[in-house]
């Protein structure tokens, strides 16, 4: 340590200098050496370790050179030689200064590596492919929390020369206040729990909370919000407890399954069901796909006719097909047939709803195999555009308002 005495006493003591200018003088070349310090530090570190990282193929070092782990670390140079530095002074009330500064710095040096360590292990977290359904960023948060509240505690108490134990006994006094400032950090941590061991929502899912008018893919999960980036690629910011407190949909399930429902309904007009004549039976045999159900089904109602003896002069006796219930099979058979629609394991249903005043539903649900948004309102639009043609076949006719168009032909009708 002699170039550091020579350094911190430069002057003789026949200067003539007032010794108040030198002892600033001397804190100043003190402080100079440790910046100088720093940075040939870090110009080391940065060459040393660029030139290591680039020779390994591992990628968790690349992580820790982005996020400057290596280069904070040089900050502890300048503290270290503050701290021994001030040992050269003469004066006690300067030297125990002097290192209690030295000590503050120090302290936070480190807790500033120790955050970008921290960040960097989630970023090597979040290169396996289990991150998505484990998120850890809310309890990085929460340990880079403790840790800057930990350096807080001690650089405190460095600085006033007490110890760190004594220091949060007085701290003590005032829990009930930090946890009121920490409230919504501890609610945020136990939410992140619960979601996380409960596997609500992952990294990736799409999820729909309308009462934050989110409505889209999760991107980030954090100590104390949900990121949320919406279809319309607007972002929608979600406190971590109001997925505890409140209900959301999540699809994953839709995603996992590979098969997205399909649930829309055709609006029948009553006044065009009627019964199948024999005219409309012989057009509707010509559609291939309906003629087993055509023939089955008219072997089955002559059969139980018959042997009943029913008097076929009015078709209000026995059983007749109708062109509604005909229709109904007919998209049955056209959705077995679509190659794009799951025939088994999931729920494969053409159904009749109770009638509006808008008409008779007639409601399709089934899944499509693509689960993909485009792909999937594509196979759907195709579905019902043959199903909106086909229908006139069976003499039927779809339910629609009036429209200007509408109400005009009739004005003129009538005029």
């Amino acid at each position: 340590m002699d170039w550091l005495q020579t350094l911190t006493h430069p002057w003789s003591a026949d200067s003539g200098l007032d010794p108040q200018i030198e002892l600033i003088i001397t804190i100043l070349m003190l402080v100079v050496v440790s910046v100088l310090a720093n940075a040939l530090a870090k110009a080391l570190i940065n060459r040393v370790v660029h030139r290591v990282v680039e020779r390994t193929k591992m990628t968790w070092d690349d992580k820790l050179m982005g996020r400057q782990v290596f280069t904070r670390l040089s900050h502890l140079v300048p503290g270290l030689i503050l701290y021994y530095g001030a040992l050269l002074f003469d004066s006690p009330e300067v030297s125990s200064w002097l290192q209690r500064m030295a000590m503050a710095y120090l302290w936070f040096a480190v807790a500033w590596s120790l955050h970008a360590l921290l960040n960097a292990a989630h970023d090597i977290y979040r290169g396996f492919d289990f991150s998505a359904s484990r998120p850890i960023t809310g309890y990085i948060q929460t340990l880079q929390l403790i840790l800057w509240g930990a350096t807080l505690v001690f650089s405190i108490a460095a600085l006033l020369n007490k110890s760190p134990a004594g220091f949060l006994t007085g701290i003590g006094a005032l829990s009930a206040v930090l946890m009121l400032v920490f409230k919504d950090s501890i609610t945020g941590l136990v939410s992140g729990i619960q979601i996380t061991a409960n596997d609500m929502v992952r990294i990736g899912d799409w999820i729909e909370m309308p009462s934050y008018n989110a409505d889209g893919d999760v991107i980030d999960i954090t100590l104390h919000t949900v990121k949320v980036r919406n279809f319309d690629k607007t972002f929608s910011t979600i406190p971590t407890q109001a997925l505890i407190q409140d209900s959301f949909k999540n699809w994953r399930g839709m995603q996992e399954s590979g098969g997205r429902r399909i649930k829309r309904a055709l609006m029948i007009d009553l006044q065009s069901v009627r019964f199948c004549d024999q005219e409309l039976i012989d057009k509707l045999e010509t559609i291939a796909s309906l003629k087993p159900y055509l023939s089955k089904r008219s072997q089955e109602i002559q059969q139980w006719n018959q042997e009943r003896d029913i008097d076929g002069s009015c078709p209000l006796n026995g059983r007749r097909m109708t062109n509604l219930g005909t229709f109904r099979a007919y998209i049955e058979a056209y959705l077995h047939e679509h190659p794009s629609i799951h025939q088994s394991g999931m729920t494969f249903l053409v159904r009749q709803l109770a009638p509006t005043e808008k008409g008779v539903p007639i409601e399709i649900y089934v899944f499509v195999n693509d689960i993909r948004w485009i792909h999937y309102e594509a196979i759907q639009a195709d579905i019902f555009d043959h199903l909106f043609a086909a229908i006139q076949w069976f003499d039927l006719s779809l339910y629609q308002a009036p429209a200007g168009g509408d109400v005009r032909a009739l004005n003129t009708h009538l005029s």
